[in-house]
């Protein structure tokens, strides 16, 4: 490919140290989307209906979020002031790195996890220091502790300004624990802790109430897994009153449109599709588990809606094979090794066609 030319106009050095983020390729809509963890049958039927009574006067006025604000904060259990409405998780990432990482500050994760940890972070000329889950998928919680006192006790300056933490963590599935998480909370007094709770509705572990407890804790949530609402990017962050209102300082006058604001105040009033969708979906994972692991995959147990798989060898080949049946799942390149997909759990007779390709093409 040719090499393209840098603009004669200065670019930060930060961005010219990044490599593009390589988002799925267009044309989905048609195939058997398990490669990003979206709802594959889309979203409640009363969120079209609450769309389709939007009018054209609503289309013309700027979005007022008030309202929307106070019914989702009763839905969260949490007070107004205690939660704040972004384009998507990656608008609060990007928000959080805005707020608080200077160029040449710290941020702290442990990989693999969610792509954007790191994205924001290097776009902000942040340092990442990235430790790793072990060959288990375990999260490294003493290297983590480590790293958070030591820094702290050496020199306040290399202390983490933000740590990013997705609980499940994506892509291996996999928790960590409230005595876990308490630990890291107590052991950061200095930084930023967002646990990003992504998908919840799937692992029914959640730190919501603590934010009330911990002045360095962030939670984020999201409808565009459970909900299905992918398309309209809606996210949720929840935190202590002082944390909000000083991110709010650097958070545009309108980063969600009201086309999402409908569609979640209608998402949140029909608890009855949520729930039938959350119970099928983990249904369908362990119908999953169980058919990779009888096809000879090894997988690991997860609380999301995806399952991380390791085919060793042949996994580059089923991928590209699946794609040719219109199936799709996402190969993990982030191992030391080759080998792993990530494979979404859709319904149960999703998971049934994914588990019969599989067997025909080994």
């Amino acid at each position: 490919m040719k090499k393209m030319k840098l603009p004669k106009i200065p670019v930060r050095r930060a961005v010219l140290a990044m490599a593009p983020y390589g988002a799925p390729e267009e044309g989905r809509a048609a195939k058997l989307r398990l490669d990003f963890n979206e709802n594959t049958v889309g979203c409640s039927p009363a969120v079209l209906r609450a769309l389709s009574r939007m009018t054209a006067e609503q289309m013309g006025l700027y979005p007022e979020y008030q309202a929307t604000t106070r019914r989702l904060a009763r839905y969260f259990r949490v007070r107004p002031e205690e939660i704040h409405l972004t384009n998507g998780i990656d608008d609060a990432l990007h928000l959080i790195a805005d707020t608080f990482i200077e160029d040449g500050d710290t941020v702290l994760l442990a990989e693999p996890t969610f792509d954007m940890y790191r994205f924001f972070s290097e776009l902000a000329g942040a340092h990442v220091a990235a430790l790793r889950y072990d060959t288990e998928m375990n999260f490294p919680v003493a290297d983590v502790l480590r790293e958070l006192r030591g820094s702290s006790s050496r020199n306040s300056h290399r202390t983490p300004r933000v740590m990013f933490i997705a609980n499940p963590n994506n892509p291996t599935g996999t928790l960590v624990q409230p005595k876990d998480l308490r630990q890291i909370l107590r052991a950061a007094p200095r930084t930023l802790v967002l646990v990003d709770e992504a998908y919840f509705d799937f692992s029914g572990l959640t730190i919501l109430p603590w934010i009330r407890r911990y002045s360095n804790l962030l939670i984020a949530r999201t409808f565009s897994k459970a909900a299905g609402l992918a398309a309209l990017r809606l996210g949720c962050l929840f935190a202590k009153p002082e944390i909000l209102s000083v991110m709010r300082r650097a958070c545009t006058p309108y980063p969600v449109n009201t086309a999402a604001l409908v569609a979640a105040e209608a998402s949140i009033r029909d608890g009855r599709f949520l729930r039938a969708y959350t119970r099928e979906v983990l249904r369908s994972r362990t119908l999953l588990e169980k058919g990779l692991t009888r096809l000879g995959a090894r997988i690991y147990p997860s609380a999301a809606n995806f399952v991380l798989v390791d085919f060793g060898p042949a996994a580059h080949r089923l991928v590209r094979a699946l794609e040719r049946k219109n199936i799709l799942v996402r190969e993990r390149k982030d191992f030391p090794r080759e080998g792993f997909m990530r494979i979404s759990a859709g319904t149960r007779a999703e998971t049934r066609r994914l588990l019969r390709a599989i067997e025909e093409i080994l």
